[in-house]
């Protein structure tokens, strides 16, 4: 991939392992994302056929193979199983910078500590092995599940992007932004770890 080479390794955590997305974790994904609240504020609802989920999937490796993004299956460590999914994106090597998002594990597994596990994961990699200085997400403005989360992994509340993008067809999203910057990543590790540790021990 251009500039960053090593963009997309295979991440061992204490809860989940995250690694490139494949063409074999689409029926696990499949399933894993049957609950309709999962895709509630993707900008596609993947799982409203099969056939759907399929051309999303192979939107993901397309983005992934033409250097535009590198997407990621996350999996359970204590049984193998793909339990959801998350990229880089918007990739700036020059400016040391990405996004993280398209993200989302099953319902089952909400509140679980995979998604503190996965998070950990890649903004370390982000900052300890590519040298970001800056990390982004953005959720829909009115996800409050979604930014309480991000929220709770420490990142820092931006602003609001009004009518950002448009998505599902024709609906014109707010965005609201977060980051996490190399000044704050530390501090933001540390939060992490300790929170991980407390569902360790659960």
């Amino acid at each position: 991939m251009t500039g960053w080479s090593h963009l997309a390794p295979v991440l061992e955590g204490a809860l989940v392992r995250v690694e490139p997305l494949a063409a074999e974790h689409e029926q696990a994904l499949w399933e894993a994302g049957q609950d309709p609240e999962v895709w509630r504020w993707m900008p596609v609802v993947a799982s409203t056929s099969r056939e759907h989920f399929h051309r999303w999937i192979e939107q993901m490796l397309e983005e992934t193979a033409a250097g535009r993004q590198s997407s990621f299956v996350t999996i359970l460590r204590a049984s193998g199983a793909p339990i959801g999914h998350t990229s880089y994106l918007a990739l700036r090597p020059e400016h040391r910078g990405l996004e993280i998002g398209w993200t989302w594990l099953g319902s089952q597994w909400w509140r679980s500590g995979a998604n503190i596990d996965t998070k950990l994961l890649l903004l370390t990699h982000a900052f300890e092995t590519l040298d970001c200085i800056r990390v982004e997400f953005k959720t829909d403005a009115q996800n409050e599940r979604s930014r309480k989360a991000l929220e709770g992994i420490g990142a820092k509340f931006e602003g609001i992007l009004r009518s950002q993008m448009i998505v599902r067809g024709d609906v014109i999203r707010d965005s609201a932004y977060y980051s996490v910057i190399a000044a704050e990543w530390p501090e933001t590790r540390d939060w992490l770890a300790r929170r991980l540790e407390r569902h360790e021990k659960t």
